[in-house]
Protein backbone atom coordinates (compact mmCIF):
# COMPACT_ATOMS: atom_id res chain seq x y z
CA UNK A 1 0.00 0.00 0.00
CA UNK A 2 1.27 3.50 -0.85
CA UNK A 3 1.70 5.74 2.18
CA UNK A 4 1.12 9.49 2.19
CA UNK A 5 1.13 12.27 4.78
CA UNK A 6 -0.64 15.62 4.74
CA UNK A 7 0.86 18.92 5.85
CA UNK A 8 -1.43 21.94 6.25
CA UNK A 9 -0.09 25.49 6.56
CA UNK A 10 -2.53 28.06 8.01
CA UNK A 11 -0.80 31.27 6.99
CA UNK A 12 -1.78 34.91 7.24
CA UNK A 13 -2.69 35.24 3.57
CA UNK A 14 -4.18 31.79 3.13
CA UNK A 15 -4.35 28.08 3.89
CA UNK A 16 -2.27 25.64 1.87
CA UNK A 17 -2.48 21.85 1.98
CA UNK A 18 0.16 19.53 0.56
CA UNK A 19 0.05 15.74 0.27
CA UNK A 20 3.46 14.00 0.14
CA UNK A 21 4.58 10.44 -0.34
CA UNK A 22 7.20 8.82 1.88
CA UNK A 23 9.98 10.09 -0.40
CA UNK A 24 8.91 13.72 -0.09
CA UNK A 25 7.31 13.89 -3.53
CA UNK A 26 4.36 16.28 -3.71
CA UNK A 27 1.27 14.35 -4.77
CA UNK A 28 -1.32 17.11 -4.61
CA UNK A 29 -1.78 20.60 -3.22
CA UNK A 30 -4.40 23.31 -2.88
CA UNK A 31 -4.57 26.88 -1.61
CA UNK A 32 -7.37 29.14 -0.39
CA UNK A 33 -7.04 32.82 0.50
CA UNK A 34 -7.76 33.93 4.05
CA UNK A 35 -10.74 36.11 4.88
CA UNK A 36 -9.25 38.92 6.97
CA UNK A 37 -11.65 41.26 8.76
CA UNK A 38 -10.70 44.86 9.62
CA UNK A 39 -13.35 46.22 12.04
CA UNK A 40 -11.32 49.36 12.83
CA UNK A 41 -7.91 50.78 11.92
CA UNK A 42 -5.26 48.53 13.43
CA UNK A 43 -7.73 45.72 14.14
CA UNK A 44 -7.28 42.49 12.19
CA UNK A 45 -9.21 39.31 12.93
CA UNK A 46 -10.46 36.10 11.38
CA UNK A 47 -13.41 33.86 12.07
CA UNK A 48 -12.25 30.51 13.45
CA UNK A 49 -15.00 28.79 11.43
CA UNK A 50 -13.55 30.32 8.25
CA UNK A 51 -10.11 28.95 9.10
CA UNK A 52 -11.50 25.50 9.81
CA UNK A 53 -13.53 25.55 6.59
CA UNK A 54 -10.45 26.46 4.54
CA UNK A 55 -8.70 23.37 5.91
CA UNK A 56 -11.63 21.14 4.97
CA UNK A 57 -11.79 22.52 1.45
CA UNK A 58 -8.06 22.49 0.69
CA UNK A 59 -7.70 18.89 1.89
CA UNK A 60 -10.52 17.86 -0.46
CA UNK A 61 -9.02 19.83 -3.33
CA UNK A 62 -5.53 18.44 -2.77
CA UNK A 63 -6.87 14.88 -2.73
CA UNK A 64 -8.72 15.51 -5.99
CA UNK A 65 -5.76 17.22 -7.70
CA UNK A 66 -3.92 13.95 -8.27
CA UNK A 67 -6.63 11.45 -7.34
CA UNK A 68 -4.87 10.57 -4.07
CA UNK A 69 -6.66 7.76 -2.26
CA UNK A 70 -7.80 8.80 1.25
CA UNK A 71 -6.89 5.32 2.49
CA UNK A 72 -3.23 6.01 1.65
CA UNK A 73 -3.05 8.98 4.06
CA UNK A 74 -1.51 7.72 7.32
CA UNK A 75 -1.34 11.02 9.28
CA UNK A 76 -1.86 14.78 9.10
CA UNK A 77 -0.24 17.74 10.86
CA UNK A 78 -0.99 21.45 10.80
CA UNK A 79 1.28 24.46 11.20
CA UNK A 80 0.11 28.04 11.45
CA UNK A 81 0.45 31.67 12.40
CA UNK A 82 2.46 31.97 15.58
CA UNK A 83 1.86 35.35 17.22
CA UNK A 84 -1.96 35.49 17.50
CA UNK A 85 -4.44 33.63 19.68
CA UNK A 86 -7.63 31.64 19.28
CA UNK A 87 -9.74 30.57 22.24
CA UNK A 88 -11.72 27.44 23.07
CA UNK A 89 -14.43 26.83 25.65
CA UNK A 90 -15.14 23.58 27.49
CA UNK A 91 -16.64 22.07 24.31
CA UNK A 92 -13.90 23.34 21.97
CA UNK A 93 -16.09 26.05 20.51
CA UNK A 94 -14.58 29.51 19.99
CA UNK A 95 -15.79 32.24 22.40
CA UNK A 96 -13.78 34.86 20.44
CA UNK A 97 -12.55 35.63 16.95
CA UNK A 98 -8.97 34.76 16.03
CA UNK A 99 -6.96 37.68 17.44
CA UNK A 100 -4.33 38.05 14.70
CA UNK A 101 -0.69 38.87 15.27
CA UNK A 102 -1.40 41.87 13.02
CA UNK A 103 -4.04 43.21 15.45
CA UNK A 104 -2.92 45.99 17.81
CA UNK A 105 -5.98 46.46 20.06
CA UNK A 106 -4.01 44.95 22.96
CA UNK A 107 -1.49 47.85 22.82
CA UNK A 108 -2.58 49.26 26.19
CA UNK A 109 -1.18 46.16 27.90
CA UNK A 110 2.27 46.40 26.33
CA UNK A 111 3.86 49.15 28.50
CA UNK A 112 3.71 47.15 31.73
CA UNK A 113 4.95 44.03 29.98
CA UNK A 114 7.80 46.03 28.47
CA UNK A 115 8.84 47.06 31.98
CA UNK A 116 9.73 43.39 32.36
CA UNK A 117 10.93 43.17 28.78
CA UNK A 118 14.47 41.97 29.45
CA UNK A 119 13.24 39.28 31.84
CA UNK A 120 10.63 38.15 29.31
CA UNK A 121 13.21 38.12 26.50
CA UNK A 122 15.68 36.06 28.52
CA UNK A 123 13.03 33.52 29.57
CA UNK A 124 10.82 33.26 26.48
CA UNK A 125 13.19 34.30 23.69
CA UNK A 126 11.11 37.24 22.45
CA UNK A 127 10.41 40.76 23.69
CA UNK A 128 6.73 41.67 24.27
CA UNK A 129 4.90 42.68 21.12
CA UNK A 130 1.43 42.09 19.70
CA UNK A 131 1.71 38.44 20.65
CA UNK A 132 0.10 36.10 23.16
CA UNK A 133 0.79 37.88 26.47
CA UNK A 134 -0.86 41.25 25.86
CA UNK A 135 -3.70 39.59 23.96
CA UNK A 136 -4.48 37.33 26.93
CA UNK A 137 -4.46 40.35 29.25
CA UNK A 138 -6.75 42.21 26.84
CA UNK A 139 -9.41 39.51 26.98
CA UNK A 140 -9.08 39.14 30.75
CA UNK A 141 -9.50 42.84 31.56
CA UNK A 142 -11.70 44.11 28.73
CA UNK A 143 -14.22 41.27 28.49
CA UNK A 144 -14.70 39.50 31.84
CA UNK A 145 -17.88 37.76 30.65
CA UNK A 146 -16.05 36.29 27.66
CA UNK A 147 -13.07 35.50 29.88
CA UNK A 148 -15.28 33.35 32.09
CA UNK A 149 -16.13 31.15 29.09
CA UNK A 150 -12.55 30.73 27.84
CA UNK A 151 -11.12 27.34 28.77
CA UNK A 152 -7.80 27.81 26.97
CA UNK A 153 -5.86 30.01 24.57
CA UNK A 154 -4.54 28.12 21.53
CA UNK A 155 -3.17 28.93 18.08
CA UNK A 156 -5.12 28.60 14.80
CA UNK A 157 -3.47 25.30 13.81
CA UNK A 158 -4.20 23.77 17.22
CA UNK A 159 -7.75 25.09 17.12
CA UNK A 160 -8.43 23.35 13.81
CA UNK A 161 -6.61 20.18 14.87
CA UNK A 162 -8.81 20.02 17.97
CA UNK A 163 -11.93 20.46 15.88
CA UNK A 164 -10.84 17.69 13.52
CA UNK A 165 -10.17 15.40 16.48
CA UNK A 166 -13.28 16.31 18.49
CA UNK A 167 -11.27 17.47 21.51
CA UNK A 168 -12.64 19.07 24.67
CA UNK A 169 -11.34 22.27 26.25
CA UNK A 170 -9.39 20.33 28.85
CA UNK A 171 -7.38 18.70 26.04
CA UNK A 172 -5.95 22.04 24.83
CA UNK A 173 -2.32 21.90 23.72
CA UNK A 174 0.47 24.06 22.35
CA UNK A 175 3.59 22.58 20.84
CA UNK A 176 6.92 23.92 22.05
CA UNK A 177 7.84 25.72 18.79
CA UNK A 178 5.36 28.51 19.67
CA UNK A 179 6.71 29.19 23.17
CA UNK A 180 8.83 32.24 22.32
CA UNK A 181 5.67 34.13 21.31
CA UNK A 182 3.75 33.32 24.49
CA UNK A 183 5.39 35.96 26.75
CA UNK A 184 4.84 33.73 29.78
CA UNK A 185 7.00 30.70 28.90
CA UNK A 186 10.32 29.44 30.18
CA UNK A 187 11.21 28.29 26.69
CA UNK A 188 14.49 26.52 27.40
CA UNK A 189 12.85 24.46 30.17
CA UNK A 190 9.71 23.92 28.03
CA UNK A 191 7.32 25.01 30.78
CA UNK A 192 5.16 27.94 31.85
CA UNK A 193 6.76 30.76 33.85
CA UNK A 194 4.41 30.58 36.82
CA UNK A 195 6.09 33.39 38.78
CA UNK A 196 5.68 35.83 35.87
CA UNK A 197 2.10 34.69 35.31
CA UNK A 198 1.27 35.37 38.96
CA UNK A 199 2.72 38.89 38.72
CA UNK A 200 0.15 39.65 36.01
CA UNK A 201 -2.79 38.04 37.79
CA UNK A 202 -2.70 34.91 35.63
CA UNK A 203 -2.08 31.21 36.15
CA UNK A 204 -1.91 28.09 34.03
CA UNK A 205 -5.65 27.37 34.27
CA UNK A 206 -6.33 28.89 30.84
CA UNK A 207 -3.06 27.87 29.23
CA UNK A 208 -2.68 24.71 27.15
CA UNK A 209 -0.39 21.83 27.98
CA UNK A 210 2.98 21.90 26.18
CA UNK A 211 3.64 19.00 23.79
CA UNK A 212 6.12 17.80 21.19
CA UNK A 213 5.20 18.58 17.55
CA UNK A 214 4.77 14.89 16.69
CA UNK A 215 2.55 13.96 19.63
CA UNK A 216 -0.68 12.41 18.32
CA UNK A 217 -3.39 14.59 19.86
CA UNK A 218 -6.33 12.60 18.46
CA UNK A 219 -7.79 11.05 15.34
CA UNK A 220 -10.17 12.28 12.68
CA UNK A 221 -13.82 12.16 13.75
CA UNK A 222 -16.62 10.90 11.53
CA UNK A 223 -17.84 14.47 10.91
CA UNK A 224 -14.33 15.69 10.08
CA UNK A 225 -13.77 12.74 7.76
CA UNK A 226 -16.92 13.64 5.86
CA UNK A 227 -15.87 17.29 5.65
CA UNK A 228 -12.35 16.56 4.41
CA UNK A 229 -12.78 13.38 2.38
CA UNK A 230 -10.29 11.51 4.57
CA UNK A 231 -10.78 8.30 6.52
CA UNK A 232 -12.21 8.40 10.04
CA UNK A 233 -9.53 7.57 12.59
CA UNK A 234 -6.63 9.13 10.66
CA UNK A 235 -4.03 10.23 13.29
CA UNK A 236 -3.50 13.96 13.84
CA UNK A 237 -0.14 15.27 15.09
CA UNK A 238 0.15 18.40 17.24
CA UNK A 239 2.08 20.18 14.47
CA UNK A 240 4.23 23.30 14.85
CA UNK A 241 4.49 27.01 14.10
CA UNK A 242 4.64 28.11 10.47
CA UNK A 243 8.18 29.48 10.66
CA UNK A 244 9.36 26.29 12.37
CA UNK A 245 7.71 24.25 9.60
CA UNK A 246 9.44 26.35 6.93
CA UNK A 247 12.84 26.00 8.58
CA UNK A 248 12.43 22.22 8.86
CA UNK A 249 10.96 21.86 5.37
CA UNK A 250 13.90 23.82 3.94
CA UNK A 251 16.37 21.37 5.46
CA UNK A 252 17.81 24.03 7.78
CA UNK A 253 18.70 21.54 10.48
CA UNK A 254 22.35 22.15 11.44
CA UNK A 255 23.89 24.91 13.60
CA UNK A 256 25.19 27.82 11.55
CA UNK A 257 22.85 27.29 8.59
CA UNK A 258 21.06 30.50 7.54
CA UNK A 259 17.60 30.59 6.02
CA UNK A 260 16.46 33.55 3.91
CA UNK A 261 12.72 33.67 3.24
CA UNK A 262 12.85 36.34 0.55
CA UNK A 263 9.21 37.17 0.01
CA UNK A 264 6.95 40.11 0.85
CA UNK A 265 8.88 40.20 4.10
CA UNK A 266 12.59 39.39 4.24
CA UNK A 267 12.98 36.84 7.04
CA UNK A 268 16.42 35.86 8.32
CA UNK A 269 16.90 32.75 10.47
CA UNK A 270 20.03 31.01 11.72
CA UNK A 271 20.14 27.68 13.54
CA UNK A 272 21.62 27.65 17.06
CA UNK A 273 22.78 24.69 19.10
CA UNK A 274 21.62 26.24 22.40
CA UNK A 275 19.02 28.63 23.77
CA UNK A 276 20.56 32.13 23.84
CA UNK A 277 18.87 35.52 23.60
CA UNK A 278 19.79 38.81 21.96
CA UNK A 279 19.99 41.04 25.03
CA UNK A 280 22.41 43.52 23.39
CA UNK A 281 20.47 44.64 20.30
CA UNK A 282 17.09 42.94 20.84
CA UNK A 283 16.83 42.43 17.09
CA UNK A 284 16.61 38.64 17.13
CA UNK A 285 13.96 36.42 18.65
CA UNK A 286 15.04 32.93 19.69
CA UNK A 287 12.62 30.18 18.68
CA UNK A 288 12.58 26.43 19.37
CA UNK A 289 13.43 24.33 16.33
CA UNK A 290 11.35 21.25 15.55
CA UNK A 291 14.59 19.24 15.93
CA UNK A 292 15.12 18.64 19.67
CA UNK A 293 18.02 20.57 21.16
CA UNK A 294 18.17 23.13 18.34
CA UNK A 295 16.82 26.68 18.16
CA UNK A 296 16.77 29.32 15.47
CA UNK A 297 17.30 33.05 15.88
CA UNK A 298 14.98 35.04 13.63
CA UNK A 299 14.57 38.65 12.55
CA UNK A 300 12.89 40.28 9.59
CA UNK A 301 12.28 43.36 7.46
CA UNK A 302 8.49 43.52 7.12
CA UNK A 303 8.57 45.08 3.66
CA UNK A 304 11.68 43.53 2.15
CA UNK A 305 10.10 42.30 -1.06
CA UNK A 306 7.27 44.78 -0.78
CA UNK A 307 9.79 47.58 -1.28
CA UNK A 308 10.64 46.20 -4.71
CA UNK A 309 6.96 45.97 -5.53
CA UNK A 310 6.54 49.61 -4.46
CA UNK A 311 9.49 50.63 -6.66
CA UNK A 312 8.06 48.66 -9.59
CA UNK A 313 4.65 50.32 -9.31
CA UNK A 314 5.53 53.84 -8.15
CA UNK A 315 8.88 54.55 -9.79
CA UNK A 316 8.90 52.23 -12.83
CA UNK A 317 5.25 52.80 -13.73
CA UNK A 318 6.25 53.92 -17.23
CA UNK A 319 8.35 50.82 -17.96
CA UNK A 320 6.11 48.23 -16.30
CA UNK A 321 3.41 48.04 -19.06
CA UNK A 322 6.07 47.50 -21.75
CA UNK A 323 7.81 44.82 -19.71
CA UNK A 324 4.55 42.98 -19.25
CA UNK A 325 3.56 43.42 -22.90
CA UNK A 326 6.90 41.88 -23.94
CA UNK A 327 6.37 38.98 -21.52
CA UNK A 328 9.27 40.06 -19.33
CA UNK A 329 9.11 39.58 -15.57
CA UNK A 330 9.29 43.06 -13.96
CA UNK A 331 11.41 41.74 -11.09
CA UNK A 332 13.90 40.24 -13.53
CA UNK A 333 14.09 43.62 -15.21
CA UNK A 334 14.73 45.31 -11.85
CA UNK A 335 17.56 42.83 -11.26
CA UNK A 336 19.07 43.67 -14.64
CA UNK A 337 18.90 47.36 -13.77
CA UNK A 338 20.70 46.70 -10.48
CA UNK A 339 23.53 44.95 -12.31
CA UNK A 340 24.30 48.05 -14.40
CA UNK A 341 25.65 50.02 -11.43
CA UNK A 342 28.58 49.20 -9.12
CA UNK A 343 28.37 47.77 -5.60
CA UNK A 344 27.39 50.49 -3.18
CA UNK A 345 25.23 52.13 -5.88
CA UNK A 346 27.66 55.07 -6.17
CA UNK A 347 27.25 55.87 -2.45
CA UNK A 348 23.46 55.72 -2.44
CA UNK A 349 22.01 53.99 0.64
CA UNK A 350 18.38 53.04 1.20
CA UNK A 351 16.51 52.69 4.48
CA UNK A 352 13.95 49.89 3.87
CA UNK A 353 11.58 50.47 6.82
CA UNK A 354 8.72 52.15 4.96
CA UNK A 355 6.18 50.85 7.47
CA UNK A 356 8.37 51.05 10.57
CA UNK A 357 11.18 48.84 11.79
CA UNK A 358 10.27 45.47 13.29
CA UNK A 359 13.39 43.87 14.72
CA UNK A 360 14.21 45.72 16.89
CA UNK A 361 10.88 47.47 16.98
CA UNK A 362 10.64 51.16 16.05
CA UNK A 363 7.18 52.09 14.75
CA UNK A 364 8.26 55.68 14.01
CA UNK A 365 10.94 54.74 11.48
CA UNK A 366 10.29 55.20 7.77
CA UNK A 367 12.10 54.72 4.46
CA UNK A 368 14.68 57.03 2.89
CA UNK A 369 17.31 57.31 0.18
CA UNK A 370 20.49 58.82 1.60
CA UNK A 371 23.19 60.30 -0.61
CA UNK A 372 21.14 61.20 -3.69
CA UNK A 373 22.95 63.22 -6.35
CA UNK A 374 22.09 64.20 -9.92
CA UNK A 375 24.02 61.23 -11.28
CA UNK A 376 21.76 58.71 -9.56
CA UNK A 377 18.96 57.07 -11.52
CA UNK A 378 16.51 54.22 -11.19
CA UNK A 379 19.23 51.59 -11.50
CA UNK A 380 21.09 53.03 -8.51
CA UNK A 381 17.88 53.18 -6.51
CA UNK A 382 16.85 49.57 -7.13
CA UNK A 383 20.35 48.33 -6.30
CA UNK A 384 20.30 50.35 -3.08
CA UNK A 385 16.97 48.74 -2.16
CA UNK A 386 18.45 45.26 -2.65
CA UNK A 387 21.62 46.13 -0.76
CA UNK A 388 19.64 47.43 2.22
CA UNK A 389 18.34 43.92 2.93
CA UNK A 390 21.90 42.61 2.90
CA UNK A 391 22.95 45.32 5.36
CA UNK A 392 20.08 44.40 7.66
CA UNK A 393 21.07 40.73 7.51
CA UNK A 394 24.68 41.67 8.34
CA UNK A 395 23.41 43.51 11.42
CA UNK A 396 21.50 40.38 12.42
CA UNK A 397 24.73 38.40 12.09
CA UNK A 398 26.41 40.94 14.38
CA UNK A 399 23.77 40.10 16.98
CA UNK A 400 24.32 36.37 16.43
CA UNK A 401 28.04 36.72 17.17
CA UNK A 402 27.19 38.19 20.57
CA UNK A 403 24.51 35.71 21.62
CA UNK A 404 26.40 32.65 20.25
CA UNK A 405 30.12 33.62 20.12
CA UNK A 406 31.37 30.19 18.99
CA UNK A 407 28.82 29.70 16.22
CA UNK A 408 30.23 29.73 12.68
CA UNK A 409 27.73 30.76 9.97
CA UNK A 410 28.12 28.25 7.15
CA UNK A 411 25.98 29.27 4.18
CA UNK A 412 22.65 30.84 3.23
CA UNK A 413 19.70 28.94 1.79
CA UNK A 414 17.03 31.08 0.13
CA UNK A 415 13.42 30.58 -0.80
CA UNK A 416 10.74 32.89 -2.17
CA UNK A 417 10.68 35.27 -5.09
CA UNK A 418 13.81 37.12 -4.03
CA UNK A 419 15.82 33.90 -4.05
CA UNK A 420 14.99 33.41 -7.75
CA UNK A 421 16.84 36.64 -8.60
CA UNK A 422 20.50 35.96 -9.34
CA UNK A 423 21.50 39.63 -8.85
CA UNK A 424 19.75 39.68 -5.46
CA UNK A 425 21.46 36.42 -4.44
CA UNK A 426 24.84 37.81 -5.47
CA UNK A 427 24.32 41.03 -3.52
CA UNK A 428 23.44 39.12 -0.34
CA UNK A 429 26.32 36.67 -0.81
CA UNK A 430 28.78 39.55 -1.29
CA UNK A 431 27.55 41.54 1.71
CA UNK A 432 27.42 38.54 4.06
CA UNK A 433 30.57 36.91 2.70
CA UNK A 434 28.75 33.57 2.50
CA UNK A 435 27.69 31.22 -0.29
CA UNK A 436 24.00 31.55 -1.16
CA UNK A 437 22.06 28.53 -2.48
CA UNK A 438 18.50 28.13 -3.74
CA UNK A 439 16.42 25.02 -3.17
CA UNK A 440 14.83 22.90 -5.88
CA UNK A 441 11.23 23.25 -4.70
CA UNK A 442 8.92 26.14 -3.83
CA UNK A 443 6.82 24.88 -0.90
CA UNK A 444 8.35 24.24 2.53
CA UNK A 445 5.75 24.89 5.22
CA UNK A 446 3.47 22.03 4.22
CA UNK A 447 6.52 19.81 3.68
CA UNK A 448 7.76 20.55 7.20
CA UNK A 449 4.35 19.71 8.63
CA UNK A 450 4.18 16.55 6.55
CA UNK A 451 7.52 15.43 8.00
CA UNK A 452 6.10 16.01 11.50
CA UNK A 453 3.01 13.97 10.58
CA UNK A 454 5.19 11.12 9.35
CA UNK A 455 7.28 11.21 12.53
CA UNK A 456 4.08 10.96 14.60
CA UNK A 457 3.19 7.56 13.13
CA UNK A 458 6.67 6.13 12.67
CA UNK A 459 6.89 6.68 8.91
CA UNK A 460 10.00 8.82 9.50
CA UNK A 461 12.42 8.03 12.32
CA UNK A 462 14.44 11.26 12.40
CA UNK A 463 12.98 14.60 11.28
CA UNK A 464 16.38 16.16 10.56
CA UNK A 465 17.59 13.26 8.41
CA UNK A 466 14.25 13.21 6.59
CA UNK A 467 14.46 16.93 5.82
CA UNK A 468 18.02 16.54 4.51
CA UNK A 469 16.87 13.73 2.25
CA UNK A 470 13.90 15.66 0.85
CA UNK A 471 15.55 18.94 -0.23
CA UNK A 472 18.30 19.69 -2.72
CA UNK A 473 20.11 22.85 -3.78
CA UNK A 474 19.25 23.91 -7.32
CA UNK A 475 22.40 24.43 -9.36
CA UNK A 476 25.65 25.74 -7.91
CA UNK A 477 25.47 28.13 -4.94
CA UNK A 478 26.27 31.78 -5.63
CA UNK A 479 29.74 32.48 -4.21
CA UNK A 480 30.73 35.79 -2.61
CA UNK A 481 33.30 38.08 -4.20
CA UNK A 482 35.82 38.82 -1.44
CA UNK A 483 36.74 42.28 -2.76
CA UNK A 484 33.07 43.25 -2.77
CA UNK A 485 32.61 41.83 0.72
CA UNK A 486 35.39 44.12 1.96
CA UNK A 487 33.92 47.11 0.09
CA UNK A 488 30.47 46.46 1.52
CA UNK A 489 31.81 46.46 5.08
CA UNK A 490 32.19 50.24 4.99
CA UNK A 491 28.70 50.71 3.57
CA UNK A 492 27.25 48.38 6.18
CA UNK A 493 28.90 50.39 8.96
CA UNK A 494 27.45 53.57 7.49
CA UNK A 495 24.04 51.90 7.29
CA UNK A 496 24.18 50.93 10.97
CA UNK A 497 25.11 54.50 11.94
CA UNK A 498 22.31 55.84 9.75
CA UNK A 499 19.77 53.71 11.59
CA UNK A 500 20.91 55.03 14.94
CA UNK A 501 21.30 58.65 13.87
CA UNK A 502 17.92 58.86 12.13
CA UNK A 503 15.87 57.52 15.05
CA UNK A 504 15.46 60.95 16.62
CA UNK A 505 14.57 62.53 13.29
CA UNK A 506 11.80 60.01 12.65
CA UNK A 507 10.51 60.41 16.20
CA UNK A 508 10.15 64.16 15.60
CA UNK A 509 8.48 63.53 12.22
CA UNK A 510 5.93 61.21 13.83
CA UNK A 511 5.08 63.87 16.41
CA UNK A 512 4.17 66.51 13.83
Amino acid sequence: MARAVIGIDIGTTGTKTGIYDENGRLLGSAFEESVLVYPRPGWVEQKPDDIEGSVHRTIRAALAARNVRPADVVAIALDGQMGGVCTVDADWNAPTHYDSWLDNRCAAYLPRLKERGMEILQASGCTPSYNHGPKILYWKHEFPEVWSRIRAFVQPAAYVAGRLAGLRGGDAFIDRTYLNFTTFADTAACRWNEDLLADFGLDTARLPRIVEPWEVIGTLTHAAAQATGLIQGTPIAAGCGDQAANVLGGGIVEPGMIYDAAGTASVFSIVLDRFATDTSYQALMTCPHVVPGLYYAMAYVAGGGLNLRWFRDAICDAEKPQWEMDGRNPYDELGRLAQTVPPGADKLVFLPHLGGRNTPNNTDMRGAFIGLTWRHGKAHMVRAIMESIGYEYLLYLRSVKELAPGLVPTHVTGIGGGARSQPFRQIKADILGLAYGRLDREEFGTLGSAIVAGKAVGLFDDVADTARRFVRTEGEPTQPDRERTELYRGYANFYADMLDDSAGFFRKLAAI
